[in-house]
């Protein structure tokens, strides 16, 4: 889970699913997500940037303990 504030622009990240490192060059707020512009933290393609949108995630406290909806 990401919370406001844990990623700011200049960190490396490694996205859900991959084994790369990015580079985080932009992040901003989206409809349902944060949006991040990213590129490739070897270096090998620095003008090749992509957008990656997280969604959030709804998690509701039950009784003293979360539950995933």
């Amino acid at each position: 889970m990401i919370l406001a504030g844990d990623v700011d622009v200049g960190d490396l990240i490694v996205l859900p699913g991959a084994d790369e490192l990015v580079l985080v060059n932009r992040v901003r707020l989206g409809r349902g997500g944060l949006i991040f512009t990213v590129t490739s933290a070897s270096g090998d393609s620095p003008e090749e940037e992509r957008l990656l949108k997280l969604t959030t995630e709804v998690r509701l406290r039950q009784r003293g303990r979360d539950t995933d909806r």
